[in-house]
C-alpha cells in the first residue's frame, strides 16, 4: 500500500457524470446535489484508511443532509484485480452500514480522473453553485483511529460552506491509498 496526499485541485467546478449506483439507479451531478452543497467522495470498500472512517463518515453525511448537503461516494477502482471492490461487494457495505448517499460504480475511471481523484478517501465539497470549496481529509488518524473527537474537518467545512458557500482557509489534504487504475 502506497500512501498518497490530495493535492489542491485545479478543477474548480464539479464535472458531470452519469453512473449506476448500488440501489440499482444511474445517478448524475444534479440529482445528487443538495440545496446547500455536495460532498463527491472517492471510496472503496478493501483500503484500510476508508475501513477506518466509514462509521464516521456515515454519520457526518447524516447531520450534514440536515444542513440541505448531499453527498454521493463514487468506487473506481479497478475491481478486477481488486474483486473486494465489485460492484456486488459495493452493495452489501452500503446496505450493513446503511449508507443515506448513492454509492456508485466508476467502472470505466473516467470520472475519477475527471476530478482528478487521486486517493480512497478523496473528499471534495461544493457549494449549492458547484464551485469547488474543500478538498481535504475527513479527520486527522493515527494508525488508523481519530486522534480526537469531535466534529472532523470534513463536517465543520460543509457547515461553513452550506452556511456561507465559503469553505475554509486552511484545508489538510487526505491521504490514503491510491487509486487502482487500469492499465491496458
Amino acid at each position: 500500500m502506497t500512501l498518497k496526499y490530495t493535492p489542491k485541485s485545479e478543477i474548480n467546478q464539479a464535472p458531470n457524470f452519469n453512473l449506476r449506483g448500488v440501489d440499482g439507479k444511474y445517478w448524475d451531478l444534479d440529482q445528487a446535489m443538495g440545496v446547500n452543497g455536495l460532498v463527491v467522495m472517492f471510496i472503496c470498500n478493501h483500503c484500510p484508511f476508508v475501513k477506518s472512517i466509514q462509521h464516521q463518515l456515515v454519520s457526518d453525511v447524516r447531520q450534514l443532509q440536515s444542513f440541505g448537503v448531499n453527498a454521493v461516494a463514487i468506487m473506481s477502482n479497478d475491481v478486477t484485480d481488486y474483486p473486494e471492490d465489485s460492484y456486488e461487494n459495493m452493495q452489501i457495505i452500503a446496505a450493513r452500514l446503511q449508507f443515506t448517499f448513492p454509492y456508485l460504480l466508476d467502472e470505466s475511471q473516467r470520472v475519477a480522473k475527471a476530478y482528478s481523484a487521486v486517493c480512497t478517501p478523496d473528499f471534495f465539497g461544493y457549494n449549492n453553485d458547484l464551485g469547488l470549496q474543500y478538498r481535504g481529509r475527513l479527520r486527522e488518524l493515527k494508525n488508523f483511529v481519530p486522534v480526537k473527537d469531535g466534529e472532523s474537518d470534513l463536517l465543520k467545512a460543509m457547515k461553513q460552506i452550506a452556511e456561507t458557500g465559503k469553505g475554509p482557509q486552511n484545508q489538510i489534504p487526505s491521504a490514503g491509498c491510491g487509486i487502482k487504475w487500469k492499465y491496458d
